[in-house]
């Protein structure tokens, strides 16, 4: 049964601390899910009454265990290693746990000590995950080795390691697994890959890169309790060109010079002919795909021939997986070489003559 007060003065302050406590109001995430190995923040807001002020902020882990207390705005007085304070506007708090670990999962309190109405807490819980990092898109140079990574960022975690590959066809195939009982490698890739003995940090090296090994390769682990994670890369191949040039005399006065490179992707071929306009027009390319998925480029160019003799011609031939473009001079000069062949001649034609008087001295001194 409830009568009129007679204390008004209890009851006025009863009323003064259920609107402070009212007012004091804690607002945090309720949970948060983060992977292991990164930072995460956790972070939480309190709307003060009138006249009220905070004193210090604590931060406690799932076994009442403070990891982070400070008296506001910054003067920590406590804190764990892996855990620092973040710069927060007034009435917040924040915190970074730096590298986040298993046993950092559970829930965090963060107390805000308050003057004169006492503590408020909010309460936010961490789900800790595990995520498979893999190198991303790699290109390979055709008969050199390639290595594919990736680690899973629980490794305790991980029971065994699958490594398959993927066809553009769709086609995929297992290459290699690894577990503690040992490596599996399937019979197609026995003689041309090897996957590192580890669980933590998985490697598989392709020993000679062929064409056929462009594809999309999945690194998957089999983890207790998550389960199965996987991601996937894909690997591109390159065959480097190895450029010919010849040239031919196709009517009189006009040469017909001919670049040819096969590579994979298509190389691009462009023409160096000086400062001089001889040309007798633009160069045509065509384009021809080879079985083994390489493509052969031919570009003609027709110039006056007396451009050999003036002017270096080059063949330019530009590809990804080159570093500089290759450049292959048709002839620097053809005067020396017209020189070099009259001499050659000249010597000949002193030699016959030489030749043909001992033996004429020969025959008439055999006749006397």
């Amino acid at each position: 049964m409830c009568g009129r007060s007679s204390h008004p003065s209890l009851l006025l302050w009863i009323i003064a601390a259920g609107l402070s406590a009212a007012l004091c109001d804690v607002k945090t995430a309720s949970s948060l899910t983060a992977e292991a190995g990164r930072p995460v923040l956790l972070s939480c807001n309190i709307s003060l009454a009138s006249g009220e002020d905070v004193r210090q902020v604590r931060w406690l882990n799932r076994h009442k265990v403070p990891v982070l207390t400070y008296q506001p705005p910054a003067h920590v007085s406590h804190s764990l290693a892996h855990v620092e304070l973040v710069p927060s506007r007034q009435n917040a708090s924040a915190i970074t746990i730096m590298r986040l670990r298993p046993d950092d999962a559970g829930c965090y309190r963060c107390i805000f000590d308050i003057y004169p109405s006492g503590s408020q807490e909010g309460s936010t819980c961490i789900t800790v995950v595990g995520k498979v990092h893999l190198e991303g898109n790699r290109t390979a140079i055709s008969g050199k080795p390639v290595t594919l990574s990736c680690w899973y960022s629980l490794p305790e975690r991980v029971r065994q390691v699958l490594w398959t590959k993927t066809t553009e066809q769709g086609d995929t195939a297992a290459v290699a697994s690894y577990s503690k009982r040992g490596t599996h490698t399937s019979e197609q890739f026995r003689d041309r890959v090897r996957l590192s003995p580890t669980l933590e940090d998985s490697r598989l090296t392709v020993l000679s890169v062929r064409t056929e090994d462009e594809a999309c390769y999945t690194c998957q682990f089999h983890t207790y309790p998550d389960g199965a994670r996987s991601s996937t890369a894909c690997l591109s191949v390159y065959v480097l060109p190895k450029p010919e040039v010849t040239h031919v005399v196709s009517s009189p006065g006009v040469t017909e010079a001919n670049c040819t490179a096969q590579s994979r992707p298509p190389a691009e071929i462009t023409w160096e002919v000086g400062d001089e306009n001889r040309t007798l027009g633009a160069p045509v390319s065509s384009a021809y795909e080879q079985g083994d998925g390489t493509t052969t480029v031919t570009s003609t160019l027709l110039f006056q021939s007396g451009l050999l003799g003036d002017v270096a011609v080059r063949c330019v031939v530009h590809h990804r997986g080159l570093e500089k473009p290759l450049m292959l001079a048709l002839s620097t000069n053809v005067r020396p070489a017209i020189i070099v062949l009259l001499s050659v001649c000249g010597v000949a034609a002193v030699l016959l003559l030489c030749l043909c008087v001992c033996l004429c001295k020969c025959f008439i001194c055999t006749q006397d």
